[in-house]
Formats: C-alpha cells, sequence, structure tokens
C-alpha cells in the first residue's frame, strides 16, 4: 500500500495514513471499500485519504436510498417475482439487476476486486440510487394500485440483493441494513446464499429504451450546466427529425423529461433553431433549447472563448513539457504520471468547452 501518488510511505516524507485513524474519521467500510477499489492485479495499492472520505460518502448513500425504500413502504414481498413485473422502469431495474449480479460474481472468483467494486459502485450509485429511485418516485404514489405494489416490491427486492453484493465490501453497513430494514430473515448476510438470478431478467428492450432515456436527460442537463442556466429556469424544448421511436419516447417518458431536466415543454418542430438555442443531438434527432431571454448568449460565448483560452494554454504547457527528453529523464516516474494525468484532464475540459460553444446556435 503507497499513497496516492504511489510513494512509499515512511514517517521521513510525512506520508503515513494510520488506517485506525481513518476508520475513525470515515468507518471501516469506507477503508475497506477504497483498498478493494485499488486492488488491481499485479500492481501496488495507491491509498489517500480522499479516496476513503469518497467511499464514505458512498456509504452514506446507501443509507439514505434505503431510508427512502423504507419510507416508501419498499418491503421484501413473500411470494415476489421479478419476472412477472411488466412496468418498463421496473423492469430495467431487474435487468441491471441480473447484470451487475453476474459482473460481480465473475469478478470476485476471479479476483479481481477492483472489478467488482466498480460495478457495485456503478449500480448503487447511478442506476439504483440516481435513476430508478427517481423514476419509480411517481410510480410509488401512482393511482394504480397495482403499479405501487409492483414498484414498492421491485424496489425491496432489488435492496435485498444488492445488500448481498455489497456484503463482502461493505460487511457493517449492509448488515445493519439487512437487519432494520428486512428483520434478518434467514439469519445474518454473512451465511446467506449468494444471488444466483435468472439470466431471463435481462431485458435488452428495457434498458435500450431506458438508457435512451438517461442520455437524454443528461444531456439536457449538461447543456444548462455548461451554459450556467439558472437552475429555475423552465426551458421549452423543441425536438426535430426525430424517428417513430424517438417521436415515441419522447410521448412515453415526457412527464419525467419534463421534471428531472426542468423543462416547461416538449413539442416536436420542423423549423430551424431559432437564434440564440442549444442544439443537443441524441441519435437521429435533434434537441434545440431556446435560451434568448434566459441568458445573456453573448456574454455566454465570451465567457465559453475566454476559458477555451486559457485550457488551451495549459493544455500547450503540458504538451511541451511531456515532449521534452530532459523532462521524461530526469523527473520521478511520479510526476511524469500527473503532468500526463493534468493534460489528460485539460483535453478533457477544452473538449467540454468546444462542445459548449459548438452548441449556441449564432
Amino acid at each position: 500500500v503507497r499513497d496516492e501518488r504511489g510513494q512509499k510511505m515512511s514517517k521521513s516524507k510525512g506520508n503515513v495514513i494510520d488506517p485506525l485513524e481513518l476508520i475513525e474519521k470515515y468507518g471501516a467500510d469506507a477503508l475497506r471499500f477504497a483498498l478493494l477499489a485499488s486492488t488491481v492485479q499485479g500492481g501496488d495499492v495507491k491509498l489517500g485519504e480522499g479516496r476513503v472520505q469518497g467511499y464514505r460518502n458512498f456509504t452514506t448513500k446507501l443509507w439514505n436510498a434505503a431510508r427512502f425504500c423504507e419510507l416508501n413502504e419498499c418491503r421484501l414481498e413473500p411470494g415476489f417475482e421479478p419476472d412477472a413485473c411488466r412496468h418498463i422502469v421496473n423492469r430495467w431495474a431487474l435487468s441491471k439487476l441480473a447484470r451487475a449480479t453476474a459482473e460481480t460474481t465473475a469478478a470476485l472468483e476471479g479476483y479481481c476486486f477492483n472489478e467488482a467494486a466498480a460495478t457495485l459502485y456503478r449500480f448503487t450509485w447511478d442506476e439504483f440510487c440516481d435513476w430508478y429511485l427517481e423514476l419509480a418516485k411517481p410510480l410509488l404514489s401512482s393511482d394504480d394500485p397495482e403499479i405501487r405494489k409492483e414498484t414498492r416490491g421491485t424496489a425491496g427486492w432489488v435492496l435485498t440483493k444488492l445488500l448481498h453484493l455489497l456484503h463482502p465490501l461493505t460487511p457493517f453497513v449492509t448488515e445493519e441494513l439487512w437487519d432494520r430494514l428486512f428483520g434478518a430473515p434467514g439469519g445474518l448476510l454473512i451465511v446467506a446464499p449468494w444471488p444466483d438470478l435468472d439470466e431471463r431478467l435481462i431485458d435488452a428492450e428495457a434498458e435500450a429504451e431506458l438508457d435512451w432515456l438517461i442520455r437524454a436527460i443528461t444531456a439536457i442537463r449538461g447543456a444548462r450546466s455548461e451554459l450556467t442556466v439558472p437552475p429555475s429556469a423552465k426551458l421549452t424544448l423543441r425536438v426535430r427529425d426525430a424517428g417513430e421511436i424517438t417521436k415515441a419516447r419522447f410521448e412515453r417518458h415526457r412527464e419525467a423529461i419534463m421534471r428531472l431536466a426542468r423543462l416547461a415543454d416538449i413539442e416536436p418542430t420542423d423549423e430551424a433553431p431559432p437564434r440564440g438555442s442549444v442544439q443537443i443531438l441524441l441519435d437521429e434527432a435533434t434537441m434545440v433549447v431556446p435560451l434568448a431571454g434566459v441568458i445573456d448568449l453573448e456574454q455566454e460565448r465570451a465567457r465559453l472563448g475566454r476559458e477555451l483560452a486559457k485550457t488551451a494554454s495549459e493544455l500547450k504547457r503540458f504538451e511541451q513539457k511531456l515532449a521534452n527528453p530532459s523532462f521524461l529523464d530526469r523527473a520521478p516516474a511520479e510526476v511524469v504520471e500527473e503532468q500526463r494525468q493534468r493534460r489528460a484532464e485539460a483535453d478533457q475540459i477544452r473538449r467540454k468547452l468546444e462542445a459548449a460553444l459548438a452548441r449556441i446556435a449564432s
């Protein structure tokens, strides 16, 4: 185990990390997950306090999601049959869970602990907490009792399987939640059978549609963020050149897109984008968001131009340093690697700024 820069820990360098102090500050689960997520076969573990803090946030996210399920009566229903679910949001969650289970099992059996951690982090944070629970909120308060029952059963069932999968990586929080939420049916998680989900739960149709929905909402949110559109501003989304499948998807998920992307309306159009609009490509369709009167477009172009020039200057400096043979020969390996990472980050920022400028219709 080395420090976050890959240097050997020593008292003289002052880079020693005391695991007991980290446990006291962030919890044993956060430290355990950080170590396992950093354990690459054949390589050293690079550990920094910030990384452990990040996984403390992960365990907090899991706890809050479990609390949400508890408040919405998402229980482990006896006789729940996941393959009988009909709503596409629930089918998507079950499909993603089935994939995550298969990937996690294969990674643990192959001693690829970092891969297991990455799979479960993505499923827990992104797919279960950020998307499934958000998309399930209207279903949990639906006027249709069958939809409410199915969604509560799905959320409870998925959460129980997720606690099983996370248990080897975060044993304390998962055991606590297993007991508090579900009464530890069948005993402790540590002796419970490992989840073995039927491959028939994998639903390519549900995944394709909901993944499309997530891409659409993410793209609109990204454009708003890049152009510093006020969060309170309710925008109108106009959709051009959409095929029949895309049109049907916009209609089916209209309420979810408007709620999660903070839109006032969604309307089809054949007209050219008006001056001062943001254009966002989504497969064959173009999403157009008029921004005239919402933000000062000329001022925004100027701001993006200044940021782009600054980033380009930084990127050029990194490239010159990394093209210098003298620097590469004399600098420590960890310093060279740090410069390469900073160059990659600057290049990513440059691409985002260029994309933001390109989205503003003249």
